[in-house]
């Protein structure tokens, strides 16, 4: 699940940074209260890659793909970009957690052997 969940989330994190520059165009937007938002979505990024398999870590996970979705308030399209990544982290958690079941199966499979 790991590295199905890292995977996304690297993604989100090239993306907020895009956004942000986006969201700079807005003159109604000050420069330094853009890159303060980006910046610490862009670090929960990171930080989530390690944490996603801890607990609560799949929900901060969750807490992230909602204000993604959010920003669209700001930036238009991160409202299509936030539901696509949405819908990725809730494959990257349903399959990876599958995934690591059959990886325990056929441990337990081969120990037996």
């Amino acid at each position: 699940m790991r590295t199905l969940c890292a995977s996304t989330l690297i993604g989100e994190f090239f993306v907020i940074g895009f956004a942000g520059l986006v969201a700079m165009k807005d003159p109604d937007l000050s420069m330094s209260t853009v890159w303060t938002v980006s910046g610490i979505a862009m670090f929960l990024c990171l930080v989530l890659c390690g944490l996603a398999t801890r607990p609560g870590g799949v929900v901060m996970g969750w807490a992230l793909q909602i204000g993604l979705i959010a920003s669209g308030f700001v930036v238009p399209t991160m409202f299509f970009l936030g539901v696509m990544f949405a819908a990725l982290w809730w494959a990257s958690v349903h399959y990876g957690r599958k995934i690591d079941e059959a990886k325990a199966r056929f441990a337990a499979q081969a120990d037996t052997a």
